[in-house]
């Protein structure tokens, strides 16, 4: 057997359904796709590699899928925090954003974001904002897997001015990339309150007729649940599930406001939820119901949200928090363990994006986007249970190589595809720009 590239690591993480961890096991890579899993001993023997890479005390695992960004809000990090949801939004965010987002600021930020989640080990990630075929671009050529949003809002901006004019956009974006190794798109209406009726009913035929996710944000905070009951004599979810929505292309974010009925529901219709920690509660809204939702059957992924909110894109804290917060939730230590945490940033993002058969697990025929951590650091050592090593201690500075589709993009905890000091300058170009005076 001959591959391309032969990985050696101490610990191997398939996140196969076992939730195994292997020692003396070794990965083959072949035309940016992961050829075998096999025992080293049994490696060395029958497999002849363009280039072996041994790697003692690193972990590898799939690359981590961060399933909800706003990748070119890195730009606003930082630039108003410590407020609640709706007063960040309409105090500040919206109107920066009407006055300053164009291509050049989503191509800076989208960059800047892509720099930052390479870098942590993130593969592919889900991203809702304004000129969409921007991020694309900057995805595509920074060699990093992305779903990309057709944005649907009903408030104008510089990008559309209608929701019409939205989706006309988005499907030029669908086609545009139908065939790409990488790029996928999806629909992404904002909201069900920044979001019309008779919008959102044509998301759902089109996103039928195209065969690709709707991702939206969904029940983050109990004031959108207020709103929508005054407004609509009902809560948000039961008004999508009217408008036919709810069903196994839905993708909800952050989902706080959840009620017992409303959890089987969701799992019922094969709906997935992404769950972002920090972000709800840097923004105090609320507490997702994690534990719950797993019980019940529903697939929870992982997001950042975007940087402006979070203030990182931090997948590996992500998981951290995650498991952390769903145990005080639910008042039980047993709650999402490591392995659990561990496969919400990968596997099961990877389904909530139907990319499954793509990615999210290291098993043969699966594209080879795979991250090694080097668990040999003070902060990670000993190592009892490399999983937990994983999700409790391990910062993304020990994130040393990241492959996507075999293409090395990380190597030796350098980017490959990016220039780090030119991204850098952009966004701080753009810091002086929108420095409130």
């Amino acid at each position: 057997m001959h591959a391309d590239l032969l990985i050696h690591p101490q610990w191997l993480i398939p996140v196969d359904p076992q939730d195994r961890e292997l020692q003396e096991h070794a990965v083959a890579v072949a035309d940016g796709r992961i050829l075998a899993v096999l025992p080293s001993a049994q490696a060395r023997a029958s497999v002849t590699a363009d280039r072996v890479l041994e790697l003692p005390g690193h972990a590898l695992i799939p690359g981590l899928v961060n399933a909800h960004t706003h990748a070119a809000m890195t730009l606003m990090r930082g630039l108003a925090d410590d407020l609640p949801l709706m007063a960040w939004l309409h105090a500040h965010i919206w109107p920066i954003e009407k006055r300053w987002v164009d291509p050049g600021f989503v191509s800076d930020g989208s960059r800047l974001a892509i720099l930052e989640m390479l870098r942590g080990g993130v593969t592919c990630f889900n991203d809702m904002y304004f000129y969409p075929e921007v991020t694309a671009q900057a995805a595509a050529d920074a060699g990093i897997r992305a779903v990309i949003g057709m944005v649907v809002v009903d408030l104008p901006t510089s990008y559309a001015d209608s929701a019409d004019a939205y989706i006309t956009k988005g499907l030029a974006l669908h086609a545009y990339y139908r065939d790409h190794p990488l790029i996928r798109v999806a629909f992404a209406p904002h909201s069900p309150y920044a979001v019309s009726d008779a919008a959102l009913g044509r998301v759902r035929i089109l996103a039928d007729e195209l065969e690709v996710p709707i991702h939206l944000h969904l029940h983050e905070t109990r004031d959108e649940v207020v709103q929508s009951l005054r407004d609509h004599g009902e809560r948000p979810l039961a008004r999508l599930d009217e408008l036919g929505l709810l069903g196994p292309g839905l993708v909800a974010v952050h989902m706080t406001q959840l009620e017992d009925a409303e959890i089987a529901r969701l799992a019922a219709a094969g709906a997935h939820v992404v769950h972002c920690p920090e972000s709800n509660l840097k923004l105090a809204s609320g507490f997702c119901p994690v534990a719950r939702l797993l019980a019940a059957g529903v697939n929870v992924a992982l997001g950042t949200d975007g940087a402006a909110s979070n203030n990182d894109l931090n997948l590996l804290g992500e998981m951290r928090t995650a498991a952390l917060l769903a145990k005080g939730v639910a008042g039980s230590a047993a709650v999402v363990p490591a392995a659990v945490a561990l496969r919400m940033a990968t596997i099961n993002g990877a389904s909530a994006l139907g990319l499954e058969r793509e990615i999210g697990s290291i098993e043969p025929g699966k594209s080879a986007d795979l991250v090694a951590v080097d668990l040999r650091d003070s902060y990670t050592q000993p190592v009892y249970n490399a999983v937990s090593q994983l999700v409790y201690t391990a910062g993304r500075h020990q994130v040393r190589q990241v492959w996507v589709q075999g293409r090395q993009v990380v190597r030796d905890g350098t980017p490959t595809t990016l220039d780090p000091q030119e991204v850098i300058s952009a966004a701080q170009a753009w810091c002086e720009r929108l420095r409130p005076s």
